[in-house]
């Protein structure tokens, strides 16, 4: 086989695996990023231990993504979870399988996925240029020939695959010029929206409750005439709004709304095991036993200390009656507030704080057996400036393995 010449542009996961993939089929490979060293933002995946994939099989797996999953079916028949955690156990990493199936690194550290990678690149010899930006792409014949380079180097090649992310946690140095180059290029630009981003209230209390995590709970979001349900899960509060694994799953769907000027408010049940007449009956027995006790005394048994005071004055409860004093119109207030505290959504966090990005280059123009643009010759994309994105759990980590392998298998073949 001719050995062809490939650079591959962005060292995250996606063009990690792109990298080592076209180099273990015996071509010339060039990694290049623009920060001085790999896998920025890799490390701070997962809370820094890495939720590198999920569990589930394929079709479960595919509708974890908000729309476009279909397309990452081919990339996944080709590298899929198994082949991922056995890519990383044969070079010295087990993995682990937790609640919801997601996949962790043995070692608990995202560091030690990165370092996986780095020996692997080393091993397949690939030419690891940091400190390096990417200025302009050469396209002749519409086919790729070579790149141009901040420090006005220029580098030919045949095969060109971009795999730069998308804007979201900037300071890792995602800040969309991939994009900008793909669009130059001719590429239709989904329009960029925040992906799994914390959202701000319009209430200020949450303020007041910011690192109180609600377990075991129920969101449902409404605007109009739409709503929508999550899973039993947590709930985060932060100094603006809320946020957490329920939220940030559900959290691109709000923000469209948002963006569509909807006034959009959540309900949150905190005991979805119950109904309002179960929860009703066990206030009675609650108040029966505990007569002569405070009301905040009894509460304790239903609620976090931290919001018992809040719905209190929520309830328009007096906070220092006894149990026995509260009237049906009082425990009607707390089964309320419990199956549908209410809080309305003023807006999503800026993009840049989102955890993925969602919108990227059309998936119109890639075909999906191959990563390769429709548009241009030896031009690939993958990873997450192309226009897939999903719920948390490992399913955003997977699609970049997968479509960044893919890529380039393709280039190299």
């Amino acid at each position: 086989m001719l050995k062809k010449k490939i650079v591959v542009v962005g060292a995250g996961p996606a063009g990690l695996m792109a990298a080592i993939r076209a180099a273990a089929l015996a071509q010339e490979v060039i990694l290049i990023d623009k920060n001085p060293s790999l896998g920025r933002k890799l490390l701070l995946s997962g809370k820094g231990r890495c939720n590198l994939t999920n569990a589930s099989d394929l079709d479960s797996f595919l509708k974890r993504f908000s729309k476009n999953g279909e397309f990452l079916r081919d990339a996944f028949k080709k590298f899929f979870n198994q082949e991922l955690m056995d890519f990383f156990t044969e070079r010295g990493l087990a993995t682990k399988v937790e609640r919801q199936s997601r996949v962790f690194p043995a070692t608990d550290s995202s560091s030690s996925i990165v370092e996986a990678l780095e020996k692997e690149l080393v091993k397949q010899n690939v030419k690891i240029m940091l400190k390096s930006k990417v200025k302009d792409v050469l396209i002749k014949d519409n086919q790729v020939k070579g790149l141009y380079l901040d420090s006005a180097e220029f580098l030919s090649c045949d095969k060109l695959i971009l795999a730069t992310g998308g804007i979201s946690y900037s300071f890792t140095g995602s800040t969309g010029e991939g994009l900008d180059m793909a669009k130059r290029l001719g590429h239709k630009i989904v329009p960029l929206r925040p992906g799994l981003v914390p959202l701000v209230t319009a209430e200020k209390y949450p303020k007041a409750l910011e690192g109180l995590t609600l377990k075991n709970i129920r969101l449902k979001f409404y605007a109009g005439n739409s709503e929508i349900s999550s899973e039993v899960g947590e709930l985060l509060f932060t100094g603006f709004g809320v946020s957490g694994p329920l939220v940030l799953s559900l959290s691109g769907k709000i923000a469209d709304w948002l963006n569509n000027k909807k006034e959009v408010y959540v309900e949150i049940d905190l005991k979805p095991g119950l109904t309002r007449e179960q929860l009703s009956l066990r206030f009675l027995r609650e108040f029966k036993v505990n007569a002569k006790k405070g009301i905040k005394n009894v509460m304790k048994s239903v609620l976090p200390l931290k919001l018992i005071d809040l719905f209190m004055e929520l309830a328009k409860i007096n906070p220092h009656k006894k149990a026995n004093q509260i009237t049906q119109k009082e425990r009607e207030a707390l089964v309320t507030l419990l199956k549908g505290w209410r809080l309305n959504i003023a807006s999503a966090r800026p993009i840049e704080e989102g955890m993925i990005t969602q919108g990227g280059v059309s998936l119109k123009d890639i075909n999906p057996r191959t990563m390769e643009s429709r548009l241009i010759k030896g031009l690939y994309f993958c990873g997450e400036m192309i226009d897939v994105d999903a719920d948390t759990g490992g399913f955003n980590l997977q699609a970049a393995f997968s479509t960044g392998y893919l890529a380039g298998e393709s280039a190299a073949l």
